[in-house]
């Protein structure tokens, strides 16, 4: 199970790590209750030193997002409003990357929700054929 390894040098690695996983979380490719890697065999997979791993798992246990059960491993929530907050954040946090790009390149926020609604209309038509 390899995953993209590249990490830019505006944030900590072991941030841009949590992002990752929890957009599997919010994929639904982790599910509540379900065990996380351990932090060796996480490591590998981000490559990087498993104790980057053991930063990233004690900053998502410190927003509820998993559980560490002593001797058994690292776990996600079944915490539902946890679960469901950081769908929303996520979701905020796509959309502003999104809307900042789309200022930079120029366009007014009535631009770019034209050019959005066009874009899911044109979705929506392609769906329905």
């Amino acid at each position: 199970m390899t995953m993209q390894n590249e990490f830019d040098n505006t944030n900590p690695i072991y941030l841009q790590i949590m992002r990752r996983l929890s957009h599997k979380i919010v994929r639904g490719e982790y599910k509540p209750g379900d065990k996380l890697p351990s932090w060796v065999d996480a490591g590998l997979m981000f490559n990087v030193n498993h104790n980057t791993i053991a930063r990233t798992y004690l900053a998502m246990a410190m927003e509820g997002i998993v559980i560490t059960r002593r001797g058994e491993g690292t776990f996600v929530t079944e915490d539902e409003n946890i679960l469901r907050e950081l769908h929303e954040r996520m979701k905020k946090e796509v959309l502003q990357d999104f809307v900042s790009e789309m200022k930079r390149l120029g366009y007014s926020l009535d631009e770019i929700s034209k050019t959005l609604d066009e874009y899911i209309d044109g979705m929506m038509e392609n769906i329905q054929k």
